[in-house]
C-alpha cells in the first residue's frame, strides 16, 4: 500500500481538503490518467455502471500504482460485494443510501476485522497474496475508510446518529436522491433540497466528520463555493460527465458547422 493511500483515512478524519476523481467506465487507463491529475482518491461507481469485480480490481491497482487511494462505491448493502472489493485491495468503501444506525453498524461489522467487526480473513491482492498478511490485518481497522452516502430526507433527519460511530470517516451527500425523496427530482437548487444538504454539512462539522459532494462541471469558482459551504472533499466530475459535456459541445459545434456549410451553397 502506497504512502498516500495509507494516510487517506487520517486526512478524512482531520477534515483536510481532499479531491477525488470518479470512474464509471471499466478500463484502468482512465484511472491511470486521473492519477496524473494528483487527485487524492479515485471512486469507482459500481452502483450505476456495468463495472465488474474483475474490472474493479484492475482499477484499484491502477489507482494505487499511480499513488492514489481507491474507494469503490458498492452497488448495495451487500456483504459479499464489500468483502471482495476489500480483498481486491481497496482502501475502503463508499456505501450508498445509508439511512439507519443499524445499517451503519452492519457496514462496520462487514468492513472491520475482529474484535470490532466480523470481516473474514482471506489471502488475496490486499494481503499481497499472503506476503503482507500480518501487517495488513494488524493495521486494517485503523487505516481503512468508510464513507456513507446520505441520499434521502429520512437519512438527513437522523444524520447525527449515522455519523456518531467512530468508524464512519465521512459523508458524501447525494443531492439528486435527496431531491427525489422530497418529491422534487432534479431540482437541486430548490430551497428544501439545499436546506437539507446544508443540515448534513452542519452536522458533519459538529461531529468533526468529513463531508463531500460531487460537481458535474468543476471550475475554480464552483469548487471554491463548495468548500466555502462547508464541504471538505469534492469529487471533480467523472469520466461519464466529461464525455457527456464533450458530446454536448461537439453536437452544438457540428450542427453549427453543418448549418454554415448549407448556408454557403
Amino acid at each position: 500500500m502506497n504512502a498516500q493511500a495509507t494516510s487517506i483515512r487520517t486526512r478524512f478524519q482531520r477534515r483536510q481538503r481532499l479531491f477525488g476523481a470518479w470512474t464509471s467506465l471499466g478500463h484502468p487507463s482512465i484511472t491511470e490518467l486521473f492519477a496524473q491529475a494528483h487527485v487524492d482518491f479515485v471512486g469507482i461507481d459500481l452502483e450505476h455502471s456495468t463495472i465488474s469485480q474483475e474490472q474493479a480490481q484492475r482499477i484499484i491497482a491502477a489507482a494505487q500504482i499511480g499513488g492514489v487511494a481507491c474507494l469503490p462505491r458498492v452497488a448495495s448493502h451487500n456483504q459479499e460485494a464489500i468483502k471482495r472489493l476489500l480483498d481486491s485491495g481497496a482502501d475502503g468503501i463508499i456505501v450508498p443510501n445509508v439511512s439507519t444506525p443499524d445499517e451503519v453498524e452492519q457496514l462496520i461489522t462487514w468492513c472491520k476485522y475482529p474484535p470490532r467487526g466480523k470481516r473474514s480473513y482471506g489471502v488475496a491482492r490486499a494481503q499481497s497474496y499472503g506476503l503482507s498478511f500480518d501487517d495488513y490485518v494488524k493495521t486494517w481497522n485503523e487505516r481503512s475508510v468508510l464513507i456513507i452516502q446520505i441520499e434521502s430526507i429520512q437519512a438527513v433527519d437522523v444524520v447525527g446518529k449515522l455519523v456518531s460511530a467512530e468508524e464512519v470517516d465521512g459523508v458524501m451527500i447525494g443531492p439528486y436522491d435527496i431531491s427525489g425523496s422530497l418529491g422534487l427530482p432534479g431540482q437541486l437548487d430548490h430551497p428544501r433540497v439545499t436546506s437539507a444538504c446544508q443540515r448534513v454539512v452542519e452536522v458533519c462539522q459538529r461531529y468533526e466528520k468529513a463531508c463531500g459532494t460531487q460537481l458535474v462541471e468543476p471550475t475554480a469558482e464552483r469548487v471554491a463555493a463548495a468548500l466555502a459551504n462547508g464541504y471538505t472533499f469534492v469529487v471533480l466530475a467523472s469520466d461519464v460527465f466529461i464525455l457527456w459535456k464533450w458530446t454536448q459541445h461537439m453536437r452544438i459545434l457540428i450542427h453549427s458547422l453543418t448549418q454554415e456549410a448549407l448556408a454557403s451553397r
